[in-house]
């Protein structure tokens, strides 16, 4: 490569890598050392005081700071899994259906579901706290109609945390039937019709067929899935406010309570720092388990 074409190639990176490095990459450095101070989001950054890892060790200490952080930290775990356990099998169910060609309406039915996903998270989480209401809501009505008393949706610990995340999965599980339908369409039909030859039912060429090579399109919609559901904000602040005793006290919220809030940004950052820690590790091990899978 000549100097000339080197010095052309990184002209045309410069916008994007200056981009990334002013909005990805000092945020997150900014981040990290704030994590190590002891500083008040009402004063300037000069006012930060170094104390190395004390915000780490009060974030999971005994102290009620700790408490409220492990527990939101528990509570984002819980809806994570319950997100991505429920969002991957529903979208490869709609999947199946959509691209199957002798359905009819399956494109009107794709944009149908993809349309969900462009709903603002704002709206929906407003229009599904006018559904899940006690006594007007349509969702208890109908369960009166089935004999089943009104159920304290939003209002009871038990079920508060599953309700956002029923919320969550109707708002994106359109965007990963999309992904599903894409992996499906790199799949030979020659594989299904030779298989179809050999005897093999619909059950068969599914297990042996469809979901070995949709590995890699699950991969990385269980990726999306995660990144998506530690970074949920909207449905709790608008309709729960971390509550019932603090249920669904996600810590995205509880990063904004503690940092903006109570203007304690050390700790804030701290907590910023472990999330997003805790998810590359998450990520990581995903991703080893899935090479681990392809060399046996």
């Amino acid at each position: 490569m000549t100097r000339t074409h080197q010095h052309s190639v990184w002209m045309m990176l410069a916008p994007a890598v200056s981009l990334i490095g002013a909005f990805i990459v000092v945020p997150m450095v900014l981040t990290v050392w704030l994590s190590l101070q002891d500083w008040s989001t009402q004063t300037g950054f000069q006012t930060a005081e170094f104390v190395g890892l004390d915000n780490f060790r009060e974030i999971f200490g005994a102290t009620s700071v700790g408490r409220d952080f492990k527990g939101a930290l528990v509570n984002t775990a819980l809806y994570t899994l319950m997100s991505v356990a429920l969002i991957l099998p529903v979208s490869v169910g709609l999947g199946l259906l959509v691209y199957q060609r002798n359905v009819a309406g399956g494109n009107a039915l794709r944009t149908i579901l993809f349309s969900t996903y462009m709903v603002p998270m704002i709206a929906v989480a407003l229009v599904w706290s006018k559904l899940y209401s006690p006594s007007e809501g349509p969702i208890n009505q109908m369960l009166g109609w089935l004999g089943i008393g009104p159920q304290p949706w939003l209002s009871s610990p038990s079920t508060a945390l599953v309700s956002i995340v029923v919320l969550n999965v109707w708002q994106q599980v359109g965007y990963f039937t999309v992904l599903v339908v894409a992996g499906l369409t790199q799949i030979p039909t020659s594989l299904y019709e030779a298989a179809t030859i050999d005897g093999a039912d619909g059950r068969q060429q599914f297990t042996a067929i469809t979901l070995p090579l949709l590995k890699r399109t699950l991969l990385f919609s269980a990726v999306i899935a995660i990144i998506n559901a530690v970074q949920v904000f909207e449905p709790v602040a608008l309709i729960t406010q971390g509550g019932p005793v603090g249920s669904t006290n996600v810590l995205t919220y509880h990063i904004r309570r503690v940092g903006i809030e109570r203007a304690q940004g050390g700790l804030g950052s701290a907590m910023a720092v472990t999330l997003m820690l805790s998810l590359i590790v998450v990520i990581f091990a995903l991703f080893a388990i899935a090479r681990k899978g392809d060399d046996e």
